[in-house]
């Protein structure tokens, strides 16, 4: 038995759920029905368990119900190592999410204690081949899922980066006004920086240690303007000697905020944006195995899989493999797709969820395998 898993949630006025309740033992989940019914909306409330703003990154007002626009809650039983968490999250006209551990209002980052959550959409397809920001993102995720504080420590370091870049736009010359910022932004950019290189080597070590159908990827983290500096002191002398520079621009040229994520399909050495559609997608899955797998071994129990339209360019024997090592893994996943046959390989080691939808109201019902 799974070491994380839910045994219960329930969805109220969550985006086309007027009322959802399920309940579940830890075997991976099967979420099955026509594209518009509601499965993604399940996986979405699931990843509002751990901090951040889930894996649509949606405002809690989009996430409310139309019309009636009341509010929402999402509520859930929480086994992880040997423990039991009554966990609530709530939205009362469109204000910002509030969290409830155990009765006791609690911050997001206390999510992150109790509770480990990884995902892998469909937007997530092009990661490989668009912008930095989304593998910034995707790395910070799995950072994340290692170190609870990272979120903290980042959102420390964007209030101190938007306030000197404030300056920099007024053409603000007083270095007077930026030594505290820069100081501010050279102690969390350096603990982030640390945070990505550990997350990184765990990575490397859980995939290397891994027997698996999914390629592997050798991983390298890498800045637009050169090497990182090396610690908090280097990047606050970097910061101050690139005013000049930084106030042509406009904004703030150096910091982990001008990281990348590179990543090579390392049996062939082809960069992955130069990878097949195949490829790529199943070199995402290698990664979010790996980094479930690592969290196995750093936190005590696999995480909690969100798995959305996973079937999508993986073929009939990858897709089996998929659910060998989930199983194997000991990972309840929830995982969803158009049509129940794309689970056949699963058969009774999963539970199964059938979502319809009539007249905009999602519907949930047990279904057998």
């Amino acid at each position: 038995m799974s070491g994380l898993y839910l045994s219960h949630l329930k969805l109220s006025h969550f985006r086309s759920h007027v009322v959802a309740r399920i309940d579940c033992d830890a075997r991976p989940v099967a979420i099955f029905g026509p594209n518009g019914a509601g499965k993604t909306n399940i996986l979405e409330a699931i990843s509002l368990l751990s901090p951040g703003r889930g894996l649509r990154r949606s405002s809690a007002e989009d996430m409310t119900r139309r019309p009636e626009a009341l509010g929402w809650k999402v509520s859930g039983i929480l086994t992880c190592l040997h423990q039991t968490h009554e966990i609530e999250i709530w939205s009362e006209n469109g204000a910002a999410r509030q969290t409830r551990i155990d009765g006791k209002s609690a911050p997001q980052v206390a999510l992150g204690r109790i509770a480990r959550v990884l995902w892998l959409v469909p937007s997530m397809d092009r990661l490989w081949i668009e912008g930095a920001d989304g593998r910034r993102r995707f790395l910070d995720r799995m950072t994340l899922s290692f170190e609870p504080d990272h979120a903290q420590t980042s959102l420390a370091y964007e209030k101190a980066m938007r306030e000197r870049n404030r300056l920099l736009k007024d053409m603000v010359r007083d270095p007077a006004w930026y030594g505290a910022l820069e100081a501010q932004m050279a102690e969390a950019g350096a603990v982030i920086h640390a945070n990505r290189l550990s997350a990184l080597k765990q990575l490397r070590v859980a995939q290397d240690g891994a027997a698996t159908a999914f390629p592997t990827a050798t991983l390298d983290l890498v800045h637009t303007e050169g090497e990182m500096p090396a610690d908090a002191g280097a990047l606050r002398q970097a910061l101050a000697d690139s005013r000049a520079r930084d106030m042509a621009a406009g904004r703030s040229l150096i910091g982990p905020h001008r990281a990348d994520l590179l990543a090579v399909y390392t049996a062939k050495n082809v960069p992955a944006r130069d990878c097949s559609t195949g490829e790529q997608k199943a070199l995402l899955v290698s990664l979010i195995l790996a980094n479930a797998r690592a969290l196995a071994q750093d936190f005590g129990a696999p995480p909690l899989l969100l798995l959305d339209e996973v079937a999508a360019h993986l073929d009939t024997q990858r897709r089996a493999a998929l659910y060998d090592e989930i199983c194997a893994l000991g990972a309840q996943a929830w995982m969803t797709g158009t049509d129940l046959n794309l689970f056949d390989a699963l058969g009774p080691r999963a539970q199964y969820l059938q979502v319809t939808e009539q007249a905009g109201v999602s519907q949930v019902e047990n279904a057998a395998p």
